[in-house]
């Protein structure tokens, strides 16, 4: 009979700069963007966490859609609109090395296959400087969005994912980057009727846009960077997702997390069920859509109106809202990973992405606690749930020990 020691394996907790866009005053970063970066090193070590998620986007002055038609404010604590040049680098290398921080990868956020090819081309033209900005930091990883034609079937977007999407991988391989995919479905990026917008949003199609990525070569650049919110969104819970990825032989695809909650309010499903609202939002005027950006937000009603972002650590959960699938059982989710997905787990982020809308401070004394309790909370949920499984299925395992009782059990609710 063999004893193995106990010897749990946590994961490195992050923080997306998304946060807090005014942690450093537009009118200052402006001017002087790798101060932006410096400050969100700072803040990510006073905020007790290991790793910064660095977010870049289009800035407000180039972007295709308005700031006042967006959910959540622009995100790009790292600024692109000059190139990242080795002295850049260099900078920021300092504040990390100062700080005792590392990134955890790069993120853009935006619709890579939309369907006008001149914004298509700006977008595609700005991830190469991400790839760029990654290469200059030794970075390895940059995290995202597919995006869809809206245009498009989503059968049809397959084929514009292999056309158009393939060759953004084929660059990230030539630079030894790896292009971790959120699952957001996007509701509000349109107007229309449809409600995913991002086609990765789901197991069903991860798998099938990968076997198209295998096909070209590039499959080890395409990974999942799984946030459960999503999924809650969709009616999944974390541990079946998990299983059915296992069950098809791509539970290697999840290479990162986004630790975002997501609430049901089940008043909202019983008016519009899970497909949100879908008239009377105020997106549209006198039978179109309305040309004043601010209007234009509406079209996220076919999200908010049945679910709210949770902070996790933020939310009294009904022990039935996880059983109905309504919420994210934190531990559940932690401990799943570890049984059913291929993980590095020592190198895999565990990244807290902050949406709750009522805590959306843009006032670093009144955030600084709450970020900081968020991240403690999922600290502790990850060390329980890699103490529970070094202790489960290593120590007990190899003495032949059974565990007790029989927990949450995948695919049913």
């Amino acid at each position: 009979m063999a004893i193995r020691p106990f010897e749990p394996r946590f994961m490195k907790v992050g923080i997306l700069s998304a946060a807090l866009q005014e942690l450093t005053p537009r009118a200052v970063r402006d001017e002087d963007p790798d101060r932006a970066i410096e400050e969100w090193i700072s803040f990510t070590r006073e905020l007790g966490a290991d790793q910064l998620q660095l977010s870049s986007a289009l800035h407000p002055s180039e972007a295709d859609v308005p700031p006042e038609a967006m959910l959540d404010p622009v995100a790009n604590t790292l600024d692109l609109r000059r190139p990242f040049d080795v002295a850049r680098a260099r900078r920021v290398e300092a504040a990390l090395k100062a700080s005792g921080i590392t990134l955890s990868d790069i993120s853009y956020f935006d619709n890579l296959l939309h369907h006008d090819p001149a914004i298509r081309r700006k977008k595609h033209e700005f991830l190469g400087r991400v790839f760029d900005a990654a290469n200059a930091l030794g970075v390895g990883a940059v995290c995202g969005f597919v995006g869809r034609n809206a245009q498009l079937t989503l059968e049809q977007n397959l084929a514009e994912f292999e056309s158009a999407f393939v060759p953004l991988l084929r660059n990230a391989k030539s630079r030894g980057l790896v292009l971790r995919i959120e699952q957001c479905p996007m509701p509000g990026w349109t107007t229309d009727d449809s409600f995913f917008n991002n086609i990765a949003y789901t197991p069903g199609t991860w798998i099938a846009l990968h076997r198209i990525c295998e096909r070209h070569g590039v499959g080890d650049q395409f990974r999942i960077h799984y946030d459960p919110s999503h999924a809650i969104l969709m009616g999944q819970d974390t541990r079946s997702v998990f299983q059915y990825l296992k069950d098809t032989g791509y539970n290697f695809l999840i290479a990162g997390f986004h630790v975002k909650g997501q609430v049901v309010d089940s008043k909202g499903v019983a008016a519009w069920g899970y497909g949100g609202q879908t008239i009377d939002r105020g997106d549209w005027k006198n039978g179109k859509p309305s040309a004043n950006a601010a209007d234009q937000v509406n079209a996220w009603k076919k999200q908010v109106v049945l679910a709210e972002h949770e902070l996790p650590g933020t939310a009294r959960h009904d022990p039935l809202a996880y059983l109905q699938n309504r919420t994210v059982d934190w531990l559940d989710h932690q401990l799943a990973a570890r049984e059913l997905l291929e993980l590095d787990v020592a190198n895999t982020p565990l990244v807290v992405e902050h949406e709750y809308p009522k805590a959306r401070i843009q006032d670093r004394e009144r955030l600084t606690p709450i970020l900081q309790g968020s991240i403690a909370f999922i600290r502790r949920i990850d060390q329980a749930a890699a103490s529970m499984y070094a202790l489960q299925h290593e120590v007990l395992s190899a003495q032949d020990i059974p565990v007790q009782g029989t927990g949450r059990q995948p695919y049913r609710s």
